[in-house]
């Protein structure tokens, strides 16, 4: 039976999981920076010091890195008092997070941690299993130089051998038998060798040699990655500094919408094929098994003007909204998205004007389809409160028995409500970052209006758990 602070319980946890997946400590549309991480803060220290096993338990879920690395942090940092039980659980729960982190982030989060300095046996172990699953010790040793040696050092790590000559003494040898380490070597000198290095390491010996930023974008082409391809796409034709081509077909769903968000309008219209047919392709892949098993679906789509986010996430909210339009369009072969602007050309968005949600969603809820999905910062404004009043008087007087299921997914975190905007009580609101976390939030978010307990929250939970921590990658 469900006591009330069970209750408190699910609904505190539901709270952080929201934070945790759409806040990354920077500044949005209504909120700076400041606000944000002093609301993350508090969050992270409540939870954690309440329901430690829960607080553990959400590095399985949708959460973003940078809220990962903060309970990553917490929990090594804080050991006093948990079972041997509730530490291995913790382990495989960090490590399994830790496996699935960009590296360069572990990297960063092993150097606040020397700097906080937490050392103890179970994050040095942490630390050291991590760095011997590498699979390329060289490579990050070149890549990542000042996060190896900061981690080698903080746990104890033996350093011997000629990785451990070029991390800490690189002129001890006049070359090295690893050809990546040889090369690195090599770049010092001359200007070939520094092609065969990773992008990012290049660039600063291409600076050292005063090499013309067309000629190295031409000819490291061929050794970046997708991102980094993606990145400078468009940024070397502006500055005719090369052309650097990538293949949009490929990029994760929710990146490319930021990347075409990001051209102008007329490049966008001059390359409409290819954008739609790379943000379908990108789709489809998303939605993997689930693709075209979703019935009649509407989707109601903010793109006013508080979409533009901030300097730090420009136009993130309006990419998230695109991301979600063309994967509930792979979802769902009955689909319908309304743009709170009215527009109708998904493909030449922009942020605008106020956010009707209110009417869009009587638009949407007009022909009564199998489900409703809103993406929106919940802001609705014109007029202030019509939303929540229209979703209110379907779900008791139109509705009552749930033919059409209703879920409000926002991008965005409210600072001062430690949680993001809701519309109404009567619908499921979930945070989200990824459009492609979309269906597993649609699952998650029925748990925030009361109808399922907090037995059913902590067996959901405890699945994601088990998953994650047998997810082979």
């Amino acid at each position: 039976m469900d006591t009330r602070a069970n209750l408190v319980a699910a609904e505190d946890v539901l709270f952080f999981v929201n934070a945790a997946i759409t806040s990354t400590g920077q500044r949005e549309f209504r909120s700076d920076a400041a606000e944000q991480r002093m609301s993350l803060q508090f969050l992270h220290a409540y939870v954690q010091g309440n329901y430690r096993e829960l607080y553990a338990a959400t590095l399985a879920l949708d959460i973003n890195d940078h809220n990962a690395a903060l309970i990553i942090h917490r929990l090594l940092a804080d050991t006093a008092g948990i079972s041997p039980g509730q530490r291995r659980t913790e382990g495989r729960l960090i490590a399994r997070r830790l496996a699935a982190m960009p590296p360069q982030r572990v990297y960063r989060l092993f150097a606040r941690l020397r700097t906080a300095k937490v050392n103890n046996r179970r994050t040095r172990a942490i630390m050291r299993d991590w760095l011997a699953a590498r699979p390329d010790p060289a490579f990050d040793a070149v890549k990542y130089r000042s996060g190896v040696k900061t981690a080698a050092r903080h746990a104890h790590l033996p350093t011997r051998g000629e990785l451990g000559d070029f991390l800490f003494a690189p002129r001890a040898r006049t070359r090295y038998d690893h050809p990546l380490l040889d090369t690195y070597r090599r770049a010092r000198y001359t200007q070939a060798a520094l092609y065969e290095l990773p992008f990012t390491v290049a660039e600063g010996f291409a600076a050292k040699h005063r090499i013309p930023r067309r000629v190295f974008l031409d000819r490291i082409a061929p050794g970046m990655t997708r991102l980094e391809r993606l990145r400078l796409q468009e940024s070397a034709r502006e500055a005719r500094a090369g052309e650097v081509a990538a293949d949009l077909g490929r990029m994760p769903l929710t990146r490319l919408a930021s990347y075409v968000l990001a051209l102008p309008l007329d490049t966008r219209a001059a390359r409409r094929a290819e954008l739609t047919a790379a943000l379908r392709t990108a789709a489809r892949r998303a939605a993997g098994d689930r693709a075209g098993t979703w019935g009649p679906t509407a989707a109601v789509l903010d793109d006013s003007f508080s979409t533009a986010g901030s300097t730090q996430k420009r136009r993130r909210p309006l990419a998230v909204a695109l991301a979600a339009h063309y994967l509930l369009a792979a979802l769902a072969p009955r689909h319908r998205t309304l743009w709170t602007s009215g527009r109708t050309d998904e493909l030449l968005l922009y942020p605008y004007g106020p956010t009707p949600l209110g009417l869009r969603i009587l638009d949407a809820l007009e022909p009564a389809p199998e489900r409703l999905v809103i993406v929106s910062d919940g802001w609705d404004n014109a007029p202030p409160g019509l939303a929540g009043e229209v979703l209110r008087a379907w779900r008791e007087r139109l509705d009552p028995e749930e033919r059409t299921a209703v879920v409000h997914l926002n991008p965005v975190y409210d600072a001062d409500a430690f949680d993001v905007h809701r519309l109404s009580p009567a619908v499921p609101t979930a945070g989200i970052r990824d459009a492609e976390d979309l269906p597993a939030l649609v699952e998650l978010a029925a748990f925030a209006t009361g109808r399922t307990g907090p037995a059913e929250l902590r067996a959901h939970l405890d699945r994601r758990v088990a998953r994650f921590l047998e997810d082979p990658r």
